[in-house]
């Protein structure tokens, strides 16, 4: 089907912002070159770079050196309880909850994991009822990918009383559901946990490891889990381009 001529570049982003959503362009594949991109829309060059441009801006895409310009739109995911459930975490061997939320999306989850004892930052340490200033936790901090796009940075801590010694410690995406599954099989199964969730531009180490602009905006999510007696067993920072997310709670009203 033909293009009608003298599209500008806001409508040929429309169009090519229509055909990755729709699939045409799938999520981690390389988009055409812009000059077969500027013959099929009937427009010149200018303008298909000024398009690729608003998507670049928009998270739909990215230029990566070598490779040439790679979709990077990935549905919204929808963050929510239901998501930490054991059901959600487990869901076909997934290993926690964001394994399934990928494979759902029909992409591949993956893991860069490294895991140290460390002094927590104070907030850390007050949620988690430890004294400031000590090496007295255990974070397993993790890049997560979807089919290679960087989509969160997660840092999960523990005290080092419950982590030392299990499987918390392993380097590698090995922990069937999670840590919380991990936590529970130590004994330390978590009935409720409260969130923060904060909107700002990231810094410029996130924004590297993210693959992003540093004039886009990020959630940074603040998670504690807590145990049936209260208490805190875990406290997990999330990272994430804020489109990359939809937030949806249900809570009590008096």
């Amino acid at each position: 089907m033909g293009t009608p001529n003298k599209l500008g570049f806001r409508q040929i982003a429309v169009q090519i912002r229509q055909e990755i959503v729709e699939g045409v362009y799938p999520t981690a594949s390389v988009l055409p070159p812009e000059p077969v991109l500027a013959e099929k829309y009937g427009a010149s060059r200018s303008l298909v770079n000024r398009a690729m441009q608003v998507l670049a801006a928009e998270g739909m895409i990215r230029p990566k050196q070598g490779r040439g310009t790679i979709v990077t739109y990935i549905p919204p995911m929808l963050h929510s309880a239901a998501r930490y459930s054991r059901a959600a975490r487990e869901s076909g061997q997934a290993r926690g909850a964001f394994d399934a939320e990928v494979r759902e999306l029909g992409l591949e989850p993956q893991h860069e994991i490294t895991v140290e004892r460390a002094t927590p930052p104070d907030d850390v340490a007050d949620a988690l009822g430890l004294p400031r200033g000590e090496e007295n936790a255990l974070v397993r901090r993790r890049r997560l990918l979807a089919s290679g796009i960087a989509v969160r940075l997660n840092a999960s801590w523990f005290p080092l009383s419950i982590a030392d010694g299990t499987d918390l410690e392993a380097d590698g995406p090995n922990i069937q559901g999670g840590v919380k599954s991990a936590l529970a099989e130590l004994g330390y199964a978590q009935t409720e946990a409260s969130e923060r969730i904060v909107v700002r531009p990231p810094t410029d180490e996130e924004a590297d490891a993210l693959e992003i602009s540093p004039e886009r905006t990020v959630l940074d999510i603040f998670h504690v889990g807590r145990t049936e007696s209260g208490q805190a067993v875990e406290v997990t920072t999330t990272v994430t381009p804020a489109h990359y997310l939809v937030i949806e709670h249900t809570f009590p009203l008096t």
